[in-house]
C-alpha cells in the first residue's frame, strides 16, 4: 500500500475487464470493470470519457486520497491549524498553489465515501460518489481499512 507519510489511503495498479457491460447510459460517461492486480479487488467506476478515454485490457494505476497534500501533517493543536492553512491552496485552477498529489496523476476527482457493504466477514464493499459519478471497490477489509464512511475522498487515477 502507500507510506505512513502519505495521506493515500489505497493504491494499487487495476486491469479494465469491460467497459458499459449493462449498456452506455450517458453521452460522456462510461462504467469501467476492473480487477487488481496486487490485492486481488474489483472496481466498477463511472468516468467521462472526454477526458479520460480507456479501453478493455487496459491497465490504470488507481488511488484513493484523504487529501491532495503530498505529506501527512500534525493532527492537533496549533500545528495543525496552521497545516490546514497551508493545505488549502494545495490545487489552484490558477496553478499558483502548492504541488499536490495532482500532479502525477492523469484524472482526479473529489467526493465522499457514502456506504460500507460487508458482505462476507472478510470481504467488503465500499462506495463513494464523485458528483454523482459512482465508485465501487470489493475486496478484502483489511486493504480498505484505512477509508472512513462519510468522509471526503480524491480518487486519483494514471494509465
Amino acid at each position: 500500500m502507500s507510506s505512513a507519510s502519505s495521506h493515500i489511503v489505497f493504491d494499487d495498479i487495476f486491469t479494465i475487464h469491460g467497459i458499459d457491460k449493462e449498456g452506455k447510459k450517458f453521452d460522456r460517461v462510461s462504467r469501467l470493470y476492473a480487477r487488481s492486480r496486487n490485492y486481488e479487488m474489483d472496481l466498477s467506476l463511472d468516468y467521462n470519457t472526454e477526458l479520460f478515454p480507456v479501453s478493455e485490457g487496459q491497465t490504470i494505476a488507481m488511488a484513493l486520497a484523504s487529501s491532495l497534500s503530498r505529506t501527512a501533517g500534525p493532527t492537533a493543536g496549533a500545528d495543525a491549524a496552521d497545516t490546514e492553512d497551508k493545505d488549502r491552496d494545495v490545487w489552484r485552477p490558477d496553478g499558483k498553489g502548492r504541488r499536490g498529489l495532482e500532479e502525477d496523476y492523469d484524472y482526479v476527482m473529489y467526493g465522499k465515501v457514502y456506504k460500507f457493504d460487508g458482505g462476507t466477514s472478510e470481504i467488503v464493499t465500499v462506495y463513494a460518489s464523485f458528483g454523482g459519478l459512482l465508485l465501487s471497490l470489493t475486496g478484502s477489509f483489511r486493504h480498505m481499512a484505512n477509508i472512513v464512511l462519510g468522509d471526503p475522498i480524491f480518487i486519483l487515477i494514471r494509465k
